[in-house]
């Protein structure tokens, strides 16, 4: 069992910063590379960061120089420093595993690479 639990989200308003926290379970964050996704109401879940156990890191270009992902491989925990925050950032922000495999230590920006998810943390941020 995989288990994957985010935390840190809450409502903010523009301009404010929030650090969200992904607690995984095993040795996860020491063994596969992690990602940041988020998922807006009526929209498709994209891509916000990612980071690999090399450290070399992924940003969607709407974060770019705002948003920071990071990892404690001994606390198992990922997190993801959002600073200088817009109303476009308000959405469900879910931490996530790479699958298990070939390559599952490397980043990347794809759904569909990633096979664990945890239950989200709401991100809201007012004008």
């Amino acid at each position: 069992q995989v288990q994957l639990v985010e935390s840190g989200g809450g409502l903010v308003q523009a301009g404010g910063s929030l650090k969200l926290s992904c607690v995984a379970s095993g040795r996860t964050a020491s063994t596969y590379a992690m990602g940041w996704f988020r998922q807006a109401p009526g929209k498709e879940r994209e891509f916000v960061a990612a980071i690999s156990l090399s450290g070399t890191t992924a940003y969607a270009d709407s974060v770019k120089g705002r948003f920071t992902i990071s990892r404690d491989n001994a606390e198992n925990t990922v997190y993801l420093q959002m600073n200088s925050l817009k109303p476009e950032d308000t959405a469900d922000y879910y931490c996530a595993r790479r699958v298990f495999g070939l390559g599952m230590g490397s980043i990347s920006t794809r759904v569909k690479e990633y096979g664990y998810w945890g239950q989200g943390t709401q991100v809201t941020v007012s004008s």
